[in-house]
């Protein structure tokens, strides 16, 4: 392809993807294809020859589009957000053409500096504390774009691992590392994303998951407890991981009580605030950070919620030397002129190489600006929350915080079970589960920036209709499970009737 090529076929590209977000509600959310789909689509080698461009184009529809599941749909409810935006897409395609590896401030200044520089704008615009800041005098720390929250964690759990065993290292200097990593042990509530657990099994770190109150929140005196057991036993706590917005039902640990005690115990407090982080940019919303100053890193997605596309996850610490001592190498060709006076991503990471990420942050935030994205993440609905409370036969077993409602059938779980079964072969609207102690629940959040009241009113219609249908005849009243079925059938159509006339007049 040749550059004049390039510059047309780039503009029919740049019209597909204008014309799939603008209809994307169009589509069925979920694919209707079975594993191994695509196997008899394409041939069994790659081409000799080279193949046309419409012919590469064409297929776009043809083999990939068909097992698509549409994140940007407003149907999509099923994680939380992994939103873009036309500023986010613009930015990435310069940095796709740039397409330097930025592993030092040599391979190329301007991907570290702008980076250093957004870094420092997003922690202002959260909230964060300033020895989270690259440009502060009183600060050692900075922040530094991840690919992921999950690596994030991984890096946070590496370096707490690393600076005590060199501590540990100072009383017992035979010891092997191996021994003394033996003895580690950290901690997060049972509530915690799953890439917690398997930062501990990649780390060789012991991680205990401990219970949670009745709003889901780990406590301070539960992990004192916690510690204190663990001590007699010999261990050595080295790292606590709180969670703001938990996966589950957007739960939020207590900093205020977990980090005096870490503080004192000598434990590092690492922040995972995947979702709602972003809606710190609301001065309102930082009622949850209360506890922030005793954080050793912060981590949370921009690719979620911010409207800054997949991947792109902030990641700050208060202190980059311990990066430094758990990750960086010093081969000769990696040197340069101003090697320890500038900054060189590569010792914050696990990776070398690193894409120029910052980029997109940067256009999106200037774009936007501080005020429109705070508008962005306040219109978050409680329409959908008011449906199901307004439905005598739904629960909410979990209070709302910020844009995802979780809600069940009352009765039995097989009820719900059955109820999301049929939701999701429908391929009209897509949820997910998740468990709250012995209850099984479905998740609902609003992901898409599209995402209009008439849209969540209709899959609220659709959840309805399939619940009816899930709990009626055919044999599925089971023991154990409300007696009056046909009770039940007349209160929901009228609640059905109540609702469709109550909803003729929304605004």
């Amino acid at each position: 392809m040749e550059p004049e090529e390039y510059r047309q076929r780039g503009k029919e590209m740049v019209d597909y993807i204008c014309q799939y977000l603008s209809n994307v509600r169009e589509r069925r959310v979920t694919p209707d294809v079975q594993p191994g789909y695509m196997r008899a689509q394409l041939p069994d080698s790659a081409p000799m020859d080279p193949d046309s461009w419409d012919n590469i184009f064409g297929d776009i529809e043809k083999i990939i589009m068909p097992g698509v599941v549409h994140w940007q749909s407003p149907h999509m409810h099923a994680y939380f957000p992994a939103l873009t935006s036309w500023p986010s897409l613009l930015g990435d395609m310069l940095a796709d053409a740039i397409n330097c590896l930025g592993f030092t401030w040599a391979s190329s200044p301007a991907c570290t500096e702008l980076e250093m520089n957004v870094m420092d704008w997003l922690a202002k615009m959260l909230g964060l504390p300033d020895k989270f800041l690259h440009h502060h005098p009183d600060s050692v720390g900075g922040g530094v774009l991840q690919s992921t929250v999950s690596e994030s964690t991984l890096v946070a759990l590496l370096a707490a691992r690393k600076n005590k065993i060199l501590e540990m290292k100072l009383s017992e200097p035979d010891a092997d590392e191996s021994l003394l990593n033996s003895r580690l042990i950290a901690y997060a509530s049972d509530q915690a994303h799953s890439s917690v657990e398997k930062a501990g099994l990649i780390s060789l770190v012991k991680m205990k998951f401990l219970p949670v109150d009745e709003n889901f929140s780990l406590r301070g005196e539960t992990l004192k407890k916690a510690i204190a057991e663990d001590r007699k036993k010999g261990l050595v706590p080295i790292f606590v991981c709180a969670t703001l917005g938990t996966t589950g039902v957007c739960a939020f640990d207590n900093l205020s009580e977990l980090g005096p005690i870490c503080d004192a115990e000598g434990l590092w407090l690492h922040i995972d605030a995947a979702y709602a982080g972003t809606a710190f940019v609301c001065p309102e919303f930082r009622l949850f950070l209360d506890g922030i100053e005793y954080a050793d890193s912060f981590t949370f997605n921009p690719s979620k919620w911010m409207m800054v596309h997949f991947d792109c996850t902030g990641f700050w610490v208060k202190d980059k030397y311990k990066l430094h001592q758990t990750f960086s190498v010093n081969p000769v060709y990696l040197r340069h002129p101003n090697s320890g006076a500038a900054v060189d991503f590569m010792h914050w990471q696990i990776p070398l190489s690193r894409r120029f990420r910052s980029l997109k942050l940067w256009f999106v935030i200037r774009s936007f600006g501080v005020k429109k994205l705070q508008a962005h993440i306040r219109h978050v609905s409680k329409f959908f929350e008011s449906l199901v409370e307004s439905d005598p036969l739904f629960e909410i077993p979990a209070k709302r915080h910020l844009g995802l409602v979780v809600f069940r059938l009352k009765g039995p779980n097989w009820l719900t079970e059955k109820l999301l079964k049929e939701l999701s072969s429908s391929g009209k609207l897509f949820l997910v589960p998740a468990a709250i102690h012995d209850k099984f629940i479905i998740r609902f959040t609003v992901t898409s920036q599209f995402t209009t009241r008439e849209d969540i009113l209709q899959d609220w219609n659709i959840i309805q209709h399939t619940a009816m249908v899930a709990k009626k005849f055919k044999g599925e009243e089971k023991p154990g499970s409300d007696a009056c079925v046909v009770g039940k059938v007349l209160l929901y159509y009228v609640n059905l009737i109540f609702t469709f006339i109550s909803n003729t007049n929304i605004g």
